[in-house]
């Protein structure tokens, strides 16, 4: 186990081990420079880690300040010591297959009833939501996760899986469990979805590309602002949002709401507020209004 160390900088903390690690000095801002080292990547797929310093005896992570470290670091000095006591190094090793070291860990949303379990290991490339009582015949996982009565709905999406409980049970109750369930999951290299599930969001996606053949230039404006400005806060709170409508005589922008932010009505009230005054602050005289839907 990788002793853990505080420093100056509050969002940097050091996993310092008792051996050398590297003769050398190795700095990563993203997963693509991390070509050399697993370990690194799937560090990276965590959406909290921003930064990653490798040299010495430590390896030092900066990270966003979405989480604090207390609420994290045991798990990831547990991933980065599994990672190293298996393979011996903290870079890849010629001709030697690496399985992944897979952690979970539970962060809460703007939504009380909505806990996102991020994962360090990619889970889908498309957006999967579903409720309870829906079709789930191409959904392997959300067949398990049904089982636990309290599940009311999922939203999946890259590496994290946003878990809609019912209001009669506490997190305090379930949190574990479900966290459980999820590693052991992933664990055993289970399917999300069969090759042959097509999400609803791509079915939306594909009747908004139906409606609207030919996007007006504003359309097109506010679909890119909500991709560069609005979904990526969307996301870390474990829900999406997407594109539905936009009336050139009212100004008014419909968007659709899933995962976490659909379904709570602070989340909605708040989040629409907060498109309004982005969408008319990017494009003044272009926008006056923003319906949100629930997905």
């Amino acid at each position: 186990m990788f002793k853990i160390e505080t420093t100056t900088i509050d969002t940097i903390i050091k996993f310092v081990s008792s051996t050398i690690l590297t003769d050398g000095s190795f700095e990563y801002n993203n997963v693509d420079e991390a070509k050399n080292s697993k370990l690194v990547q799937q560090l990276f797929y965590l959406p909290f880690v921003k930064k990653v310093f490798i040299t010495a005896n430590f390896i030092a992570v900066e990270r966003f300040k979405i989480v604090e470290w207390s609420e994290v670091q045991d798990e990831l000095n547990q991933m980065i010591s599994s990672y190293v006591d298996s393979y011996g190094s903290v870079f890849n090793k010629e001709k030697k297959e690496q399985k992944v070291i897979v952690q979970v860990y539970a962060e809460s949303t703007p939504n009380p009833n909505v806990t996102k379990f991020v994962s360090n290991k990619m889970l889908t490339r498309q957006l999967i939501e579903v409720r309870r009582g829906e079709d789930i015949s191409e959904m392997p996982i959300a067949k398990e996760l049904f089982k636990f009565d309290y599940v009311k709905e999922i939203f999946i999406s890259e590496n994290y899986i946003s878990i809609y409980k019912d209001e009669k049970y506490d997190w305090l109750e379930i949190n574990t469990e479900l966290r459980g369930f999820i590693r052991a999951y992933l664990l055993q290299d289970a399917e999300i979805v069969t090759a042959n599930y097509i999400s609803k969001t791509v079915k939306v996606q594909e009747e908004v590309a139906k409606i609207n053949t030919k996007l007006n230039t504003i359309s097109k404006e506010i679909i890119a602002v909500l991709e560069e400005y609005i979904k990526p806060a969307v996301t870390a709170d474990g829900g999406n949002i997407m594109f539905q409508a936009y009336d050139e005589n009212t100004k008014t922008v419909e968007v659709v709401l899933q995962g976490a932010c659909s379904g709570c009505p602070s989340s909605t009230i708040t989040l629409k507020n907060g498109i309004e005054a982005t969408l008319k602050q990017i494009l003044p005289n272009k926008v006056e209004s923003v319906i949100a839907i629930n997905g």
